[in-house]
């Protein structure tokens, strides 16, 4: 139960530790059998983070680490748009999402229907999309961001052209056009998707907790309203707020974002005090160590991605575009 040690801590009785333990032991067991990885979002539960991922982080740690894996088969613990980066990115190996309806609120917000109705509106401007998007949308963009890539991608493609298209995240749109200086509309046409956790949070309720918690530390996700963005301490992706996390020192720290964030900074940081402000994600949440484990003992069609070649092949672009310009 070593890999389960730090969940006593979050609140998880002797026995659900003993039961989870089991099924770890069974789950890493035909982990093996089956030559399987098990990438795991940092938004998963903690017992999944603990006790059977071989990897975890963030969509951009997740899709370069999924690139670089000998694995067989890949069952992916976090969402759909995920995991279909990773098959678009392994097309030979089988990648298995063991919840088949772990969706996404930023990716059902777009379709590649309206990419293709924006490049007509607005033509000859590069689509840049958020890594949150399903395989067709991918396929229609010029290169995909993640959250914590998207101001340095938009920095160099800004070098050469006049004028971007940012989609879906609308909040993260604004946030990068005050950071980068960009004018709204003009210089970075953006689409109205927002994320069903991130959009939840507002600023109202800042100055009461640096009143109550003085020296407090807050800590924001990019995909967080521009209002609450500019009353933060620091801003980015999920892997930036634990780096930030890791690297300094306060009295307290805030993370406003998806709750898992705060359950892994609290298993792998016990000695910093974290204050409660997080949103439950119910896609990132469905998943748990019966649906990995039944996955792997006999995966359903369902459970199997699978990405049309075409779309494949424009999609994988768009990302190993990425990868050029993150670096």
């Amino acid at each position: 139960m070593t890999g389960l040690k730090g969940l006593a801590a979050l609140g998880y009785s002797q026995a659900e530790l003993e039961s989870m333990s089991e099924l770890c032991r069974r789950i890493n067991a035909l982990k093996r059998e089956r030559h399987a990885v098990i990438p795991a979002h940092v938004y998963q539960r903690p017992e999944i983070l603990a006790g059977i991922s071989d990897f975890t982080g963030d969509s951009y740690r997740l899709a370069k680490l999924c690139a670089e894996t000998d694995a067989e088969t890949i069952v992916f613990c976090g969402v759909r748009f995920m995991a279909e980066s990773a098959k678009i990115l392994n097309p030979d190996k089988e990648v298995l999402l063991p919840v088949p309806s772990a969706g996404c609120s930023l990716a059902d917000s777009i379709t590649a229907a309206d990419v293709r109705r924006l490049r007509a509106r607005h033509p000859g401007v590069p689509v840049v999309s958020y890594i949150n998007t399903t395989a067709e949308v991918k396929a229609e963009s010029d290169v995909i961001v993640t959250s914590a890539n998207a101001g340095r991608i938009l920095g160099r493609l800004f070098e050469k052209h006049s004028k971007l298209v940012f989609l879906p995240d609308a909040w993260m749109g604004r946030n990068l056009a005050a950071e980068l200086g960009k004018r709204l509309g003009r210089d970075l046409i953006l689409w109205d998707g927002k994320c069903m956790v991130h959009e939840n949070f507002d600023a109202s309720s800042v100055p009461q907790y640096r009143k109550t918690y003085p020296g407090v530390r807050l800590l924001a996700h990019a995909e967080c309203n521009p209002d609450l963005v500019g009353a933060m301490d620091f801003v980015g992706g999920t892997g930036d707020m634990l780096r930030y996390l890791r690297e300094t020192e306060a009295p307290y720290y805030m993370l406003i974002t998806e709750c898992g964030l705060g359950e892994l900074a609290r298993m792998q940081m016990p000695h910093k005090n974290l204050v409660p402000m997080c949103r439950l994600c119910p896609h990132m949440k469905v998943t748990d160590l019966g649906a990995v484990l039944r996955t792997l003992e006999c995966p359903r069609p369902s459970q199997r991605i699978l990405v049309e070649p075409h779309i494949a092949k424009r999609a994988r672009r768009a990302l190993e575009r990425m990868f050029e310009l993150a670096e």
